[in-house]
């Protein structure tokens, strides 16, 4: 006689990651760096009998190197955590640079050094928040693709920035603003300084506050953000606006450290502030990631394309290299959703 079939349905579970592998996927950008670091040092030491790490030179204009990029990808941090992307930012900075040049030129003579600074800086920011504005409206109002509306910002902010130059770079001459970009406090560039102030208000802006958690809501489960009662809308078209902002702020501190605004000054940093965040940690499907993380992701960026000129190698292998850390860290974070049970689309 046959044995009745049980209705009971069994449910295999993904299998947990080992407390090892998932700490040191969750270290990884830490451990990289460290490599990193000592494979330079290692090549330094044998092939020139220099340090790489130990040199002030190299860290001081590592750290500098780093300040562009980083400030692009702090911004870009909260818009991937959101689950979105801005394609933007890097010719929003240079819209910023060009707006500063031409708005200090025509102020300083007329409010002084110090005056003509503030009115530069208010008109760079003010200029880097409308194409936040129009993208942020583009995405949460118009359901346009994050993908396909800050596409066609970065051409509209990339032509607008040209004719505003005239094709060609603004020089600008206030002294406030070389200092700002030049001068140094306690030995350290005071660009360094002000864009470590903006990472620690934007890590705690982050890690602290209901926006941050907000932010992390939305990119985690957007529907069920709507049901808990966030605006998500207006979060939206924030987070577009914070990263169009901090890609203003890098604008106004590549103008006072080349005292010359350009059109193109952040074109090739797009790829490096998304590397940066991809790197750190954060993951493209939205959800996860940290200021902290980010920081690690742009040293990465910054020791590879520093290092590689520093040891000779021609400077086209530092695309290569950076491609190559981009495609691992996806990788690795397709693992580790993978192993933990997270949803990965084929």
């Amino acid at each position: 006689m046959r044995k009745p079939v049980s209705d009971t349905v069994i449910v295999r579970r993904p299998a947990k990651p080992s407390n090892w592998l998932a700490a040191v996927a969750a270290a990884r950008a830490w451990l990289f760096l460290i490599v990193l670091v000592l494979g330079f040092e290692i090549w330094a030491e044998v092939s020139f009998g220099a340090s790489f790490i130990g040199n002030v030179f190299n860290l001081r204009s590592i750290a500098v190197f780093t300040v562009a990029p980083l400030l692009l990808a702090i911004g870009q941090t909260f818009v991937i955590i959101s689950g979105g992307i801005d394609l933007s930012v890097g010719f929003t900075m240079g819209l910023a640079a060009i707006v500063l040049s031409h708005a200090v030129n025509a102020a300083t003579p007329v409010l002084g050094t110090g005056g003509g600074l503030i009115a530069g800086i208010l008109a760079a920011v003010l200029a880097a928040m409308v194409p936040g504005v129009v993208n942020g409206l583009l995405i949460a109002r118009l359901r346009v693709p994050p993908f396909i509306g800050t596409l066609g910002m970065f051409g509209v902010a990339r032509g607008v920035a040209f004719l505003l130059a005239g094709g060609t770079t603004v020089p600008v001459s206030n002294a406030a603003l070389n200092y700002i970009g030049n001068g140094t406090l306690a030995g350290v560039p005071v660009i360094v300084l002000l864009t470590l102030a903006a990472l620690l208000l934007l890590h705690y802006l982050l890690s602290q506050t209901r926006f941050g958690q907000y932010t992390y809501a939305i990119g985690g489960n957007r529907a069920a953000a709507v049901r808990a009662g966030i605006n998500v809308r207006r979060v939206t078209v924030l987070l577009y606006v914070l990263s169009a902002v901090c890609a203003g702020v890098g604008g106004i501190l590549y103008t006072g450290r080349f005292s010359a605004g350009a059109a193109q000054a952040g074109e090739p940093l797009l790829l490096d502030s998304i590397a940066a965040v991809v790197i750190g940690g954060a993951s493209l499907f939205g959800g996860s990631g940290t200021i902290v993380g980010t920081l690690i992701g742009a040293l990465i960026v910054a020791v590879i394309q520093y290092g590689l000129v520093f040891i000779n190698v021609e400077p086209f292998w530092q695309f290569v290299a950076v491609g190559v850390v981009i495609i691992i860290s996806v990788l690795v974070d397709q693992s580790q959703r993978r192993l933990g049970g997270g949803r990965v689309d084929e």
